[in-house]
């Protein structure tokens, strides 16, 4: 086997980059790391080339134990890069070194494949009025009609039956009337199962080297033991900082009227206790309605005994539902099923009342009232299922918050007694970004309010799109804030039409929509939290990247609400632990859209002026990649019109590929089906767990006796980067008494330089 360095040097030349320190450093990181079998957590910068650090271990890892690797993103734009792109490029590249092409297959969950089954009628309709169920669709019928009709043709057409594959997209309404969810899906009884795209996927799947597949689904196989991805031993998760957000979604479940009553009609044919279901559906209405929105700190007693209806009759038509002995499971009865099961899981989860479980109402326009119940921590169960018997690698561009790992190894269940080993490491980045960006502070705007955004705002808005030419990504905190400045935008610029356009989250697929902004400079794109991060446009189209508020959670948001409340009852600092982490964390991927490239140039406007004058401001600062920190308005605007007129051509925008069985791009010798030998496994020797923390210590310093709780919140601090100052104004002690305790603690702060705006 060639050395790590050699392949390293193949694959960057066959991508056509250059080879970074950072990137040499990593993967020689992760190698070691796979070798010892101990984690690692990689704060990689952008621009590091980081997939190839990962991936080139990851294969020759894969080569030497015959086992494969597996890759988890968090965003489709990652996927596809890796898929496309990196590992098509570096197997043509290493190919002649190590005798062979390296393999790689892309997984996903069954929601996004076409179901065989259900386009030739094996399921029931979604929907009473599903024109699946009329003999010949009209085209002309209507939007959906149209949908509809073209999935036919495409489905007939794929290889892959991958939903990414279809370009321009389809409603949510229209891609339910082809596909099923995994409890609906019948598995090895379907009829077709020798043509579904999903097991042909994750067949193809366990012949390959890598395998690349997203946060959910890796996270569903590691909990519920489905063994949808073959074994392994070493599994790589990219865009870390997203791994505990993307988890707590999957586990979250939901319970409407609605649902209780949809489950029922689908029973109701196969069944003959469904009434009584149809009427806790009407009880749990009447209850819900009644409860005031946000968190449920105790169930009520109205709403026990409606949820107990809920379980109870579901549990009967349970029964009912079950085939008889020798009976064969059609798509009806499954897809029966899959619905009742799913509303008494949930009704009983909710009836248990489990420690860490956060119940809570919300309202949607939509679906009415919607009771919600999701874990307030999942550091225990990703600790336990995805860190318990296969060596992780986190990466990401934002994993050390503050100038430590702490908070987010907190979060993923790497601290405290029992946690396994893990190193972590920061390999910079190779950009220049003082001479790179600009970092300004609209510090004359007024403190955001509640009331939506303000006119002042809007006009700072205005004047810096009009500067940039356009080039602008407008990153908000609401969807109600991206869809008014859109608005005023459009209004305000219509003076100028034909020139300066804009674009609005929810108006298309995100993809579409990104690459729409970046085939046309003069395009500005707005939008909320899915903007935030993996939003990959470098060069000439995104010059000006707007930050309208510190995006901290909602004070109402009942899991951020619960966990801070939780640390605060054991003597911790919640606002700092949950909210000012949460919001340096998504500062800090927000702000890395705007530099790609080692040739990027432009600005980030923070238009909230707490970014200065606040207390945490300094914590939220060192979050931030090293800009040039400004808050000189004319100055700003100044920059901006000069990188207009001396702008180049933008990029050259890559359409979404045909995908093969695997998942890979046709015409790539994986996209063409090509098969290639794998090695028998060489499994390797596990470590032993590590020894438990040390226990805090008390003591009495200068006078002040120090508590173990007010040691942990000295330590908490210390974690999240804060000064010295900052401590001592926290604790309410003298700066002297703060620094003698560190001392004795054997701790120090990071020192780390803040940024001064002029």
């Amino acid at each position: 086997m060639p050395s790590l360095d050699d392949l390293l040097h193949a694959a960057v030349q066959g991508v056509g980059g250059v080879e970074r320190p950072g990137q040499v450093q990593m993967a020689h990181a992760v190698e070691e790391a796979i070798a010892k079998d101990e984690h690692l957590l990689v704060q990689a910068g952008t621009g590091t080339g980081k997939s190839l650090a990962y991936l080139i271990p990851a294969v020759r890892h894969a080569i030497d134990s015959g086992k494969p690797a597996v890759v988890a993103t968090a965003t489709l734009a990652l996927q596809a890069q890796i898929v496309d792109r990196d590992m098509p490029r570096l197997a043509e590249a290493i190919a002649p070194l190590i005798g062979r092409r390296p393999t790689y297959g892309l997984v996903k969950g069954r929601r996004n494949y076409v179901c065989v089954n259900k386009l030739e009628g094996g399921f029931p309709d979604d929907d009473e009025d599903s024109l699946l169920a009329v003999g010949q669709v009209d085209q002309q019928a209507s939007r959906l009609g149209a949908e509809v009709v073209r999935l036919r043709e495409w489905a007939e057409t794929t290889e892959s039956g991958d939903r990414d594959e279809l370009v321009p997209g389809v409603s949510e309404r229209a891609w339910r009337q082809v596909s099923v969810s995994a409890h609906e899906c019948m598995g090895g009884k379907c009829p077709l199962v020798t043509e579904c795209f999903v097991e042909r996927s994750r067949e193809a799947a366990k012949e390959v080297d890598v395998i690349v597949t997203n946060h959910s689904f890796m996270a569903i196989d590691s909990f519920e033991g489905r063994q949808m991805l073959p074994e392994h031993d070493v599994l790589v998760v990219d865009e870390a900082h997203e791994l505990v957000d993307r988890v707590t979604s999957t586990v979250t479940d939901e319970l409407t009227a609605s649902m209780v009553s949809a489950a029922a009609r689908k029973a109701a044919r196969l069944a003959e206790s469904t009434e009584p279901v149809e009427d806790a559906a009407v009880f749990l209405q009447g209850v819900l309605d009644d409860l005031p929105e946000g968190r449920l700190t105790g169930i009520p007693d109205a709403l026990e005994l409606a949820l107990s209806r809920v379980r109870d009759t579901a549990r009967a038509v349970q029964s009912e539902l079950k085939p008889a002995p020798g009976e064969e499971t059609d798509g009806n009865r499954q897809v029966a099923r899959a619905a009742v099961d799913e509303v008494h899981e949930n009704a009983a989860r909710v009836l248990e009342q489990r420690e860490l479980d956060v119940v809570w109402i919300s309202r949607d326009n939509r679906r009415g009232t919607v009771l919600r119940v999701a874990p307030m921590s999942v550091a225990m169960l990703l600790r336990d299922k995805v860190f318990g018997d296969r060596t992780v690698v986190m990466t990401s561009a934002t994993l050390e918050l503050g100038g430590t790992f702490d908070a987010v190894a907190g979060t993923l269940g790497l601290r405290g007694d029992g946690a396994p080993d893990w190193t972590g490491l920061d390999v910079g980045s190779p950009f220049d970004y003082p001479r790179q960006a600009i970092a300004y502070v609209a510090q004359h705007l007024p403190p955001p309010g509640r009331d939506g955004i303000s006119e002042q705002t809007l006009d700072e808005i205005e004047a810096l799109v009009r500067a940039s030419g356009g080039r602008a990504l407008g990153l908000f905190s609401s969807m109600r804030a991206a869809r008014d400045a859109t608005e005023a935008m459009r209004e305000r610029f219509s003076d100028k039409e034909g020139d300066i356009g804009f674009l609005c989250q929810g108006e298309d697929q995100i993809s579409t929509l990104v690459r729409q902004f970046a085939r046309d400079p003069q395009t500005c794109l707005f939008g909320t939290l899915t903007l935030w991060q993996g939003v990959d446009v470098p060069g000439s189209s995104c010059q000006l990247v707007i930050i309208d508020r510190i995006p901290f959670p909602r004070p109402d948001d009942p899991l951020s609400s619960a966990r801070s409340q939780a640390i605060a009852r054991m003597g911790g600092n919640g606002f700092m632990a949950v909210s000012a982490t949460h919001a340096a964390l998504r500062l800090a991927q927000g702000a890395g859209r705007l530099i790609r490239r080692a040739d990027d140039r432009g600005v980030v406007a923070f238009l909230d002026s707490r970014m200065m004058t606040a207390r945490y401001a300094g914590f939220l600062q060192r979050s931030l990649p090293p800009f040039w920190p400004t808050a000189d308005r004319e100055m700003v605007l100044a920059a901006l019109r000069r990188l207009d007129e001396t702008a180049p051509e933008p990029l050259t925008v890559h359409e979404p590929a045909l995908r093969g069985v695997t998942g890979a791009v046709v015409g790539t010798t994986m996209g063409d089906g090509a098969e290639h030998p794998r090695p028998d496994a060489d499994p390797r020797p596990r470590a032993d767990a590590p020894p438990p923390a040390a226990a805090a210590r008390t003591a009495v310093t200068q006078g002040h006796s120090w508590t173990a709780d007010a040691d942990e919140e000295l330590r908490d601090g210390v974690e999240l980067g804060l000064s010295l100052e900052e401590l001592a104004e926290s604790l309410e002690l003298p700066e002297d008494v703060i620094a003698a305790r560190l001392r004795g603690l054997g701790l120090e702060v990071t020192g780390a330089p803040r940024m001064s705006f002029d």
